[in-house]
């Protein structure tokens, strides 16, 4: 996370870019459907699940880049386009956890530093700074979670590919949760800074 301000480029609702943020949005609690339908008697559909989880990486790429070729980063779209990274992380260990897919020691990991997050925007706010813009080291973390999460899904089976998943999935999974910490741990200290410097200023 970075405590900037990405310069807004446009007042526009109905971009590209948006719509694509949007149409992420609306897949988080069709995936949660998904993934659970085993859980109340449905049929398994991990395969539909995974299909919304590659819509959404793909989407997450392409109104990021797409904002900016053709000069149409928002307001909107600076809210929606980590509303949805977070909600498709909470969604998605919130399903696997249900599924005893993932183990709760790594989802009380993952969903502490959306707390500490949480905090620190609240701090920001008070400070009258503006929501925080996501960096390089944030987009590697979501990436890598992003990576695991269907990769972990894939692994809930029997034979060489679920296996192979398992290894995989747990990598990006141990890479993903290292680097989210890490990025939140380096926003806490941003946020630190500032809070110094308008009591210095003060």
């Amino acid at each position: 996370m970075e405590v900037q301000e990405t310069r807004v480029q446009t007042d526009r609702v109905l971009t590209i870019p948006n719509i694509l943020s949007m149409a992420r949005l609306v897949g988080v609690p069709l995936f949660l459907w998904l993934i659970l339908l085993p859980e109340f008697g449905g049929p398994k559909a991990d395969g539909w699940a995974l299909l919304v989880l590659a819509f959404s990486g793909v989407s997450d790429y392409l109104d990021g880049m797409l904002a900016r070729r053709w000069n149409q980063i928002s307001n909107l779209g600076r809210l929606l386009d980590p509303a949805a990274d977070r909600l498709y992380i909470l969604s998605t260990l919130a399903g696997l956890t249900w599924r005893e897919i993932l183990p709760l020691w790594l989802t009380a990991v993952l969903v502490a530093r959306e707390l500490v997050l949480l905090v620190m925007v609240g701090i920001l706010r008070r400070h009258g700074y503006p929501p925080p813009q996501v960096n390089f080291l944030g987009k590697a973390a979501t990436f890598n979670l992003m990576y695991a999460f269907p990769l972990l899904l894939l692994s809930d089976g029997s034979g060489w590919l679920p296996t192979i998943a398992a290894i995989f999935g747990w990598a990006f999974a141990g890479w993903g949760t290292t680097l989210y910490w890490w990025a939140g741990i380096l926003y806490v200290v941003q946020v630190r800074r500032l809070v110094r410097a308008d009591a210095t200023a003060d």
